[in-house]
């Protein structure tokens, strides 16, 4: 079977070139700060290739190194800076639930990441609007929203089908459930009409409200159309073996999740998502300004 290999840059190409004709004619120019309060080398790298994003498209972004006792202070004050529109934190942190605490620190005004409170409620509960008019839509967790993006860009979703119902007949598995990136994901999926299974290393989940299953990654797997992969570990391997053919693969972890011969079982492979995920961030910094101009 020929495998189609597709980069996140040819996904990305689109969003980033309408952002910056966007900033370009508008004559704005929309500051996003990043705080980085720890050394991974994953948040360093992200920090990186944002900053070499930002740059590429017109946002001013600057970013903001601390300690982390000083970070809760830090993004207080950029709450209250009216020079900037968004403000996102490379995680982990604490990496525990002091890092949830975090997320809900960031005012929803600024939140380009969608991780507080009001926009994850949204998600979950499907509401698409954050006012009744119909006139703004919810911010939606980046990473969770690039994946979307990728799915739309290769064809998994069905665009004849109403919105709500465009991955009908789907099945879809996502090894990773972080409340950052995989159970968000899990529930923007289910939310699409597709069947969802959400495994972590405690079990699996079948979405559409996060119900326990007593099935086994080597039954799913096998029945899966799409496979994404976010496990934060060099260990980790799919075994190539339980993938079926012509499935799409998506690895949206650091590490490579997949064996070297995934080829031969994949009809699509997307080996990284890293540009789309920034164009998004972008996309929902430029909403948020847009919000504000509007108040």
């Amino acid at each position: 079977m020929s495998c189609k290999i597709v980069l996140a840059k040819e996904i990305s190409a689109s969003f980033r070139e309408e952002l910056k004709a966007t900033i370009k004619t508008r004559g704005i120019k929309p500051k996003l700060v990043g705080f980085l309060a720890n050394q991974d080398p994953s948040a360093v790298k992200y920090a990186e290739s944002t900053s070499k994003t930002c740059e590429e498209t017109g946002v001013v972004f600057e970013l903001r190194k601390c300690n982390r006792e000083e970070l809760e202070d830090q993004i207080v004050e950029a709450n209250e800076d009216d020079n900037i529109h968004g403000i996102m934190v490379y995680y982990p942190v604490f990496g525990d639930r002091q890092d949830q605490y975090l997320q809900n620190v960031v005012s929803a005004s600024k939140d380009v990441e969608g991780l507080c409170h009001k926009y994850i409620y949204n998600m979950y509960h499907n509401v698409r609007f954050l006012d009744k008019e119909e006139t703004k839509k919810c911010i939606i967790p980046c990473t969770p929203l690039a994946i979307v993006k990728v799915l739309e860009f290769i064809g998994v979703y069905n665009p004849v089908l109403p919105y709500g119902n465009r991955l009908h007949g789907r099945v879809i598995t996502i090894i990773n459930r972080s409340e950052i990136v995989g159970r968000p994901l899990a529930a923007l999926l289910a939310n699409d009409g597709g069947k969802v299974f959400s495994v972590d290393i405690n079990n699996i989940q079948e979405f559409h409200r996060g119900t326990d299953t007593n099935v086994k990654l080597e039954e799913i797997v096998p029945i899966s159309d799409v496979v994404i992969t976010g496990v934060p570990t060099p260990s980790y391997k799919l075994p190539t073996t339980l993938l079926r053919e012509g499935v799409i693969v998506i690895n949206f972890s650091a590490f490579k999740n997949f064996e070297d011969n995934v080829r031969e079982k994949a009809s699509i492979y997307v080996p990284a998502i890293g540009k789309v995920t920034i164009a998004m961030l972008e996309r929902n910094l430029l909403r948020l300004f847009d919000y504000k101009s509007q108040n």
